[in-house]
């Protein structure tokens, strides 16, 4: 059937791992403030009109509109009648989380600045806001540009302690005055919340607020002091900004502390404006830098220190980084208050004290008292002067230790173990990881949320300080402060260079040190700023000959100490060997001499595989191939045969090689080699050194000098085609004595030449060479032993010499050097050696000869150069006499004069047009004249073309005209006005590029373009130019490109009609970049018009540092970059396994990154060679409509199916093309008639016939009744089909949302708490009432402390094991102790040990252990496991939920959340009856709603009271209750919150307002139809509500109430409850029965009614559509890729323990595996995903999931289900599909089995970092108190059961339960 053919193809839809993606949130406005709650890691952000509450993961929580309101800064509040008012956007001033009342401070811009208190758990709970109390309670600016800056504070007055925030605040002009103000958070006596309670007239003074302007950058509290951070100016006539650092006491209620200090930032306070800071204690590296410097005395690492990024003052500002620690600050301040009030403000004789907030004429610091005084008063005294300053000379100054040519924007510092690292936000978007060692440098760039916004001051950490909170502009990203993970090598670790990072050695990873094992051994972590791997530094011996082999020994650097169940292995290429560690050193076998390879040797047309960087650079080529006498072998060493230590290449060499490098001197070759080789003279052979050999024939290794050589050429010049005798000298001889020898070089060919002896002197006659490549050329010889034509050394050279190569005529011949002997033959007409010529040797050299002139034309005013060539034009250049162009003398320029062959000359003036020849005169009166005319004219350019461009210039502009062609380009001059154009081409036109038009006037005069020939020649175009305005751009879409470039990417802008020639280019960036070559990609614009242009993004080569890469669009000379625009690396596509497809198929292609850089109507796919539609692209999957005819092309590539009907399945993005796979169209059944026919048909005719004819009559009527049904059958089939692929598409599509929704860390996971109270206890018979959810226990305040230490004691009885065990055997040896209360306990007991989940572990093996031996010996043990009949099973079932828990939040959460929200999806596109709770898609047949109900699709426009003019659109049927109609508003509404937080269904009114009236909607009122007894639920059908109607959501006070607040009388309310008889669409069928036996015939009631089992082809739909999600869930869970440890660690447990038993096998353990963790954890998961989601799961939802878990339940069995007709649909319905999943299950077991064991010790380290995270989250207390009620129950039988127990008498345990149960003596009544 086609749905099977669905079902295969939503089968071969893979998984796709999703990439850690960074968490981002964006606002709908400009983000101003953000802070974090330090206790929940909640952050809140304060952005224009709106406050955020996010959790830690950015995911929002709650908000709330501050604005737009009505105001004005005119009109004091509250804002009535104010006629200035209007709407204003409210800009956030200032967010403070006050944690001691868990509140929110919020001070907004409008209505002068006055702030409100939020609730911190929910904001959009008000606590406190008043804009009545007038002046006192203004806090913020209502002017957006002015700084403010707060800090949570206490002060005491009065006795009194009061809760209060210290406020910063810059100058507004319709602000309050107050620089400095405390502002109280209660109201106090006549003090109001809000108001200043601290007067200080100095402080608060407005006229230096305004004459000083503060811009406040940070605040923070220390040691009992706060300190306010800004820039104010001096107050004089410069506006220059300085940096300041205020103090005044915390608990100083005057400000009589206040002092001011400057902070000098760089060499002369270069950076003197601060723009953020940050308050952290260092790290001890930084420390001893701080210390070393000698600038701040001794520090420690507990001290503060303050980290300040300043700027420079200027238009495009530069920034430094300065450093200035706490207690240097409060060491300055000290010293200004001492020298005023001791000092006359004076520090050593220089002043240093200033009061920049008073006018007093007194002096200042003329109060002088004792210094015991100042120590008595450290907070100041109405009696001493206060505020004070220090002046300019005495401000506090540090070096910059990091300086930026970017605006430095924010600072965050850390310390990770002892290093400091600094993390600097920039005006680009950027924020640099800076380390601060002793030369502290950038190593790492993290791009910002938001591309070329600010990095917003706010930069600050999470609470573990594992990642970073970066804003900018509208978003906040959560990035992580260090990518270790990522590096796979320690090359690649150590490139980094990041302080988080290092190489853990024995693990193979790069980490943090804390994730390391043993980091703190010595090099077992090693740094990766210190850049040192593991290495092999050499070895011993460093090499070996390939003859031989040893142990070798290699010296490792960094090697850590290998010990205990470690081993190491040396692995030479594939030969391994066990190794020995001592110290540093490893000791090695080297491999056998088979198994070494051969040295290459170059023949055979190939070398052997040898990589060419293995080969010494020092060898000869020898046809262009390396000869190398050596072969390097690559060396591994590896520890526990898995994680690679280090690697280097281990060197075997060839002596018999050795002599390739020089052949012409093979003994020096061999023995001055790098090897140990020898020469053996007698053999002429290169061999290993042999200290055994010797004699005088054997040359020893680098005795190179005893070689017999040949040497001392002579003569050492030799002349082509003249032979010579050459003699030469010889040296070590003396093995060759009476031998001959032969001469040879290769351009002698192969006639070698006999070598006579004469007086110990060696000669040859010569050679007759012939060379004709170059005038020179050096010449080896090779001499030879004649008897046995072996090579023996030369050193034989020469330089052979042509003279008539380069001296074509007489006078180069004549100027050649006088060594060569070369002469001017007349006879040859040539220049020749002088032997060579006999005759006419030629004394004087013909008249010169001209043959060329450049240029052919020249202006009548001269001032050009002419270039005469030619022949025999002198010798050198004074032989020029005089030099004539058209008998007008020509001015010789003598620097250009070439010898012979080249005169260049100035020509002079004619009056009017001329021609002639040009004539060069020779001293001794020869002369030359040439044949062709020189020709003076005059020029005259007409016309340019075009006659504008842009001020940057780079028009390439055409001048025309008659004669332009006159001189050359290289005299052409062209100005345009004062512009230079640089010539392009000179022709008959001349073209020209405009330089940079630099006046102030755009658009420019007309401007005249002045073309000039020469000195002299001038002249203007008539028509003039303009430079216009620069084009500019304005936007462009899309914004991103994959790598392969060829996206359409549209530009729009202004100015486009004045460029030429536009192009899109890609560059890496110039800062941060990790290329060092040059990388450049540009693609020339496709079309354009003056606003817009279109580009195909250009290719990019590169695969790594893709985010850098910075794109710019270059028109003409005008290069602007692209902001906002991104490179992505090509998308990834999995091979698609050959499939068929039909016309109607839907193709999925599957993958990852498609959506990053493309979409559906831009992507381009083909089956063979036809388009297909991509109908959908989402970025792990696309869908495809197959093509409607069959394509005819096939595959273009080779491959190795040779199937001919296979067509390529080709996808195409932009340039990029990828083949993914092959198709195949079904193959209709073809009937071969050539063989039917005459072997079939023919013989049976007859029999036909003859049966035709008995039969017609009943064939004819079963024929007709046949044709009926299969017609019905194929509508149905068709039907079904079509269905499928529509709802399926519809479904992808609308899921869409909830992808991005789940992609954004939007799934609504449970805290762990709460997760494992659903999971342990839910089930409970008091369910969400349980004790252990509500955590509540009703003890007298008098007994809680008795109780609290007896329930302690409790505890740690309960960690005594032998209590613990006889404690559960004693229970469940009691026959009311049942199977619930077993559960209970074993869940109570999961709590109360959770805390030491490793003795909880051991708890669990001990009984399971107990378990397994009863069913193995005693039952069937198959049964074990199955059922949570004992409180060990249950215990299982909790530590797997525990130890799963992570396991679902990253992997499993994700696909299962997704396939629950495709289920409800799914299940309310249909009717839904939510009376009998029947649907009418479903998986459940069950739950399948078998009438057919009509609806239609409504689209309701909902508005949410209260919450602003929003409207958002909500998808209904109008067959949906009322209170169907609210839950899918409210799930629409509020999607972004978690089900518990959203209001629900029966807290809310819907009104539909229809018109100027609305009407309130509810299930039932008297509108309700009735039908008989029967009462139908009212419906949008019902009210008549229409397509787009508007309805507003209210929610309501007091729920229980809704009636009486809604309904026009409580008899209407009585009169609805009269009758509870209610249904929705169908009523239940016994009604139906009653009916039909009261009224007699039902036949037209039946005649509507349908049969339930044709609605069943629904279940197939529902299943075709859900398939995809399903296997993706089962995928997930069932990958033996991503293992928990917990899991591998129980099976192969289970494993372990049924090798000890003869009667458990295969099977046993399969299902014992099935039993602990499927059947256990993942069923029960499956049907209550409200367990691990924070979702509500209804009845509908949920018969469908139940049918998944019993498909899940069904593959993890080994039995097989035999399925008949009478088989329930619940089971067919996934019948094919469970083969494929056993399979998938059984490869999940075997995978576990492959995997490496987990071990006691990292399970219990696994266990302990659990128990470490969420024990103090859980209620321990109440489930001791729970599990001691066990204890009181059975209390006598346990004491009996300890007392007969030894170990339990030893341990007294139960003297300890005894001394516990009197303490908890009145527990019945008290408790």
């Amino acid at each position: 059937m086609a749905w099977w053919t669905l079902a295969a193809l939503l089968l071969c839809l893979s998984t796709v791992c999703c990439e850690e993606t960074v968490q981002e949130f964006t606002s709908s406005t400009l983000i101003n403030n953000v802070v974090q709650d330090p206790l929940t890691g909640r952050i809140y952000v304060g952005a224009v009109n709106a406050i955020y509450q996010l959790d830690s993961s950015l995911n929002q929580e709650r908000k709330v509109e501050t604005g737009p309101k009505r105001d004005s800064r005119l009109c004091t509040p509250p804002i009535v009648s104010c006629t200035d008012a209007k709407m204003t956007n409210n800009t956030n001033k200032l967010l403070l989380v006050h944690p001691s009342n868990g509140s929110l401070i919020v001070c907004g811009s409008l209505f002068k600045g006055i702030c409100s208190l939020l609730n911190l758990s929910n904001i959009e709970q008000q606590i406190y806001y008043s804009d009545s109390k007038g002046e006192k309670t203004y806090v913020a600016s209502s002017e957006e540009a002015v700084s403010v800056v707060g800090v949570m504070s206490t002060l005491a007055q009065s006795e009194n302690k009061f809760e209060v925030f210290v406020v910063g605040k810059g100058y507004g002009i319709y602000d309050n005055t107050k620089l400095i103000s405390t502002r109280i958070l209660q109201d106090y006596d006549e003090w109001v919340v809000f108001e200043n309670i601290v007067e200080a007239s100095a402080v608060q003074a407005t006229p230096f607020i305004q004459k000083y302007m503060h811009n406040f950058r940070y605040s923070f509290k220390e040691g009992g002091f706060i300190y306010f951070l800004f820039t104010r100016t001096r107050g004089g006539a410069s506006n220059k900004n300085f940096t300041f650092i205020s103090r005044l006491c915390e608990n100083d209620t005057h400000y009589y502390s206040y002092i001011e200090l400057q902070l000098s930032c760089g060499t002369n306070n270069m950076y003197n404006k601060a723009q953020a800071a940050f308050i952290a204690s260092p790290g001890e590296e930084l420390v001893q830098n701080l210390n070393a410097s000698g600038r701040y005395g001794t520090e420690d690492s507990q001290d503060k220190v303050l980290f300040v990024v300043s700027s420079t003052d200027e238009e495009k500002p530069h920034s430094g980084l300065c450093m200035y620690p706490l207690s240097s600050v409060n060491g300055r301040m000290k010293d200004i208050a001492s020298s005023c009030y001791t000092s006359s403000g004076k520090y050593e004789s220089i002043v240093v004290v200033e009061a920049p907030y008073t006018t007093s004429s007194s002096v200042l610091c003329s109060n002088q008292v004792p210094k015991e005084t100042l120590e008595r008063y450290p907070c100041g005294a109405d009696f001493l002067t206060s505020p004070l300053a220090s002046t300019e000379d005495f401000a506090l100054s540090a070096p910059a230790v990091h300086n930026s040519s970017d605006l430095l924007t924010a600072v965050a510092v850390a310390v990770e173990t002892r290093h400091t690292v600094a993390f600097l936000g920039s005006s680009s978007g950027k924020v640099y990881g800076l380390h601060l060692s002793d030369t502290p440098a950038v190593y790492r760039t993290i791009f910002g949320p938001s591309s070329g916004d600010a990095v917003n001051k706010h930069l600050f950490f999470t609470t573990n300080s594992s990642h970073l909170y970066i804003t900018a502009g509208k978003k906040i990203s959560m990035v992580p402060v260090e990518e270790c993970h990522l590096m796979t090598d320690c090359r690649s670790c150590m490139a980094l260079k990041d302080p988080y990072c290092g190489w853990c050695v024995l693990e193979g990873r790069c980490t943090r040190k804390s994730d390391c094992r043993r980091a703190e051994v010595e090099k077992h972590w090693l740094w990766s700023p210190k850049n040192q791997c593991v290495e092999i530094t050499s070895f011993q011996p460093p090499n070996l000959s390939c003859r031989k082999t040893q142990e070798v020994k290699i010296n490792v650097l960094s090697l850590p100490t290998i010990e205990g169940a470690n081993t190491l292995e040396c692995v030479f290429n594939s030969f391994k060997s066990q190794a020995q560690m001592s110290n540093s050193v490893v000791s090695c076998l080297l491999p056998d001499l088979p198994k070494i390879p051969a040295t290459p040797t170059g023949k055979g047309g190939s070398l052997t595989s040898v990589a060419p960087k293995l080969l010494n650079t020092n060898t000869n080529l020898s046809l262009g191939r390396v000869l190398p006498d050596f072969v390097r072998v690559p060396v591994k060493i590896f520890v526990n045969d898995k994680v690679e230590l280090a690697s280097s290449y281990f060197t075997f060499y060839d002596c018999s090689a050795a002599t390739r490098k020089a052949e012409n001197i093979p003994c020096m070759s061999c023995v001055d080699s790098e090897w140990s080789c020898q020469w053996n003279t007698q053999d002429f052979t290169c061999s290993d050194s042999n200290d055994s050999l010797g004699g005088d024939h054997i040359i020893k290794h680098k005795e190179g000098t005893m070689c017999p050589t040949f040497e001392n050429a002579n003569p050492p010049l030799i002349p082509v085609g003249y032979e010579i005798p050459i003699n030469f000298t010889g040296k070590n001889l003396r093995v060759y004595q009476d031998r001959q020898f032969k001469i040879g070089t290769e351009l002698m060919l192969s006639n070698e030449k006999q070598v006579t002896t004469a007086d110990s002197v060696f000669m040859f006659d010569g050679y007759k060479f012939a060379y004709d490549k170059a005038q020179t050329v050096s010449v080896l010889f090779y001499i030879k032993d004649a008897s046995t034509n072996k090579k023996i050394d030369s050193k034989l050279n020469v330089t052979l010499y042509n003279c008539a190569m380069g001296r074509e005529d007489c006078s180069l011949c004549k100027s050649a050097d006088p060594i060569y002997n070369c002469v001017w033959c007349g006879e040859t007409q040539s220049c020749e050696y002088q032997k060579r010529c006999l005759h006419d040797e030629r004394v004087d050299c013909p008249n010169p000869k001209i043959t060329d002139i450049i240029p052919l034309y020249g202006p009548l005013k001269g001032g050009i150069s002419v270039t005469i060539k030619g022949s025999n034009l002198g010798i050198v250049k004074e032989d020029i006499e005089s030099i004539t162009v058209a008998r007008v003398p020509c001015k010789h320029q003598e620097e250009k004069y070439s010898v012979s062959t080249s005169v260049v000359c100035e020509i002079g003036e004619v009056q009017q047009t001329d021609k002639g020849v040009v004539e060069v005169k020779l001293k001794g009166g020869k002369s030359g004249t040439s044949t062709v005319m020189f020709t003076y004219r005059d020029p005259k350019p007409e016309m340019v073309q075009p006659n504008q461009g842009p001020q940057a210039g780079g028009t390439l502009i055409t001048i025309t005209g008659t004669d332009l062609d006159t001189g050359s380009k290289e005299d052409l001059n062209i100005t345009v006005g004062e512009v230079a154009c640089v010539v392009e081409t000179f022709l008959k036109d001349i073209t020209c590029k405009t330089g940079r038009y630099k006046a102030q006037k755009v658009p420019s005069e007309n401007l005249v373009v002045t073309v000039k020939y020469g000195k002299y020649t001038e002249k203007h175009v008539p028509t003039p130019f303009r430079f216009f305005e620069d084009p500019k751009l304005h936007h462009h879409n899309p914004k991103a490109s994959f790598i392969c470039g060829g996206r359409k990417i549209f530009v729009t802008g202004s100015g486009f009609d004045l460029i030429q020639n536009a192009a899109m280019k890609v560059v890496p960036s110039s800062e941060q970049s990790s290329y060092t070559g040059s990388v450049k990609s540009e693609a020339a614009v496709h079309s354009k018009n003056d606003s817009v242009m279109l580009f195909y993004s250009p290719t990019v080569n590169v695969t790594k540092d893709i985010e850098s890469l910075r794109t710019y669009i270059v028109m003409d000379n005008i290069e602007l970059e692209l902001q906002d625009f991104h490179y992505h690396p090509n998308p990834k596509f999995e091979e698609n396994q050959k499939r068929t497809i039909s016309e109607n198929s839907i193709i999925s292609i599957t993958g990852k990154g498609f959506a990053k850089a493309m979409t559906a109507p831009e992507a381009e796919a083909f089956v063979g060679d036809v388009l297909c539609v991509v109908n959908t692209l989402q970025d792990d999957k696309l869908f495809l409509d197959s093509p409607r005819t069959k394509p005819t092309s096939r595959f273009k590539r080779p491959k190795r199916d040779t199937n001919s009907d296979l067509l390529e399945l080709r996808i195409k993005f932009g340039h990029g093309e990828w083949i993914v796979g092959s198709v195949e169209y079904e193959k209709k059944p073809e009937a071969p008639l050539g063989i039917i026919i005459p072997a079939v048909i023919a013989p049976m005719v007859l029999i036909i016939i003859v049966s035709v004819y008995c039969y017609r009559r009943k064939s004819q009527q079963a024929e007709r009744e046949y044709e009926k049904v299969k017609h019905q059958l194929e509508n149905l089939e068709e039907s079904v089909r079509d269905r499928c692929k529509k709802e399926f598409t519809d479904l992808m599509i609308e899921m869409e949302d909830h992808t991005n929704d789940v992609s954004e860390a939007r799934i609504p996971f449970l805290d762990y708490k709460t997760y494992t109270d659903r999971v342990f206890f839910l089930p409970s018979k008091d369910g969400a009432n349980d004790v252990m959810i509500t955590g509540k226990l009703d003890i007298p305040e008098g007994r809680r402390a008795t109780v609290t230490q007896a329930l302690n004691q409790f505890s740690n009885l309960l960690n005594s094991k032998p209590f613990l065990i006889n404690f559960i055997r004693t229970l469940e040896g009691r026959p009311d102790f049942n199977a619930r209360s077993r559960g209970y306990f074993a869940s109570l007991l999961t709590v109360a040990l959770h805390g030491k989940l490793e003795y909880y572990t051991d708890i669990m093996r001990t009984l399971l252990l107990d378990l397994m031996e009863q069913y193995v010996h005693s039952k069937n043990p198959k049964l074990m496991l199955r059922r949570s009949e004992t409180v060990v099973e249950r215990m299982l079932c909790n530590w797997m939920s525990i130890c799963l828990y992570q396991f679902l939040k990253d992997s499993a959460g994700e696909p299962l959340y997704k396939l629950f929200k495709a289920i409800k999806h799914q299940v309310e596109k249909g009717p839904v009856d939510a009376v009998v709770k029947k649907a009418k898609y479903t998986l459940n047949d069950t739950g399948l709603l078998g009438d057919d109900v009509e609806y239609c699709m409504l689209t309701l426009q909902v508005l949410v009271h209260g919450e602003g003019p929003d409207v958002t659109l909500v998808k209904v049927l109008n067959c949906d209750t009322i209170s169907q109609v609210k839950e899918k508003i409210i799930e629409q509404v509020y999607k972004n919150l978690p089900y518990s937080q959203r209001p629900k269904v029966e807290s809310v009114t819907l009104e539909w307002r229809p018109g100027s009236t609305g009407q309130i909607l509810s299930d039932l009122d008297l509108t309700s139809q009735k039908e008989g007894r029967w009462k139908r639920m009212n419906t949008l059908a019902h009210y008549n509500v229409r397509d787009n109607a508007t309805v507003v959501l209210s929610r309501i006070l007091h729920p229980l109430q809704s009636y009486d607040q809604h309904q026009d009388s409580h008899e209407e309310r009585n009169a609805l409850l009269e009758d509870d008889k209610v249904f929705h669409l169908v009523r239940p069928a016994e009604e139906l029965d009653e009916i039909k036996s009261k009224r007699g015939s039902m036949k037209d009631k039946s005649m509507t009614k349908a049969i339930t089992e044709l609605y069943l082809t629904r279940l197939l739909s529902v299943k075709g559509t859900l398939q995809q999600f399903v296997d993706d869930f089962f995928r997930s869970v069932l990958c033996s890729a991503v293992v928990p440890p917990a899991v591998k660690y129980f099976f192969d447990f289970l494993d372990e323990q049924a090798q000890k038993h003869d009667n458990v096998d295969e099977e046993t353990i399969h299902i014992w595996k099935t039993n602990s963790l499927p059947l256990r954890f993942w069923v029960n998961i499956l049907k209550n995903p409200h367990f691990i989601f924070d979702v509500h799961v209804n009845e509908v939802v949920d018969a469908s999931l139940s049918v998944i878990a019993q498909t899940f339940m069904d593959a993890c069995t080994k039995s097989e289900h035999k399925l008949s007709r009478d088989s329930p649909s619940n089971k067919l319905l996934y019948a094919k599909e469970i083969s494929t999943y056993k399979k998938m299950v059984d490869d999940y077991y075997k995978g576990i089995r492959q995997m490496v064991p987990v071990s006691d010790q990292d399970m219990n380290t696994h266990l302990a970092e659990v128990s470490r995270s969420h024990t103090d989250k859980l209620n321990t207390q109440v489930a001791l108190h729970q599990l001691y009620q066990y204890a009181s129950k059975y209390y006598d039988v346990i004491i009996t059961s300890l007392d007969e127990d030894p170990a339990a008498q030893n341990k007294q345990l139960t003297l300890r339960l005894q001394q516990i149960a009197a303490a908890l003596e009145n527990k019945v009544t008290d408790l």
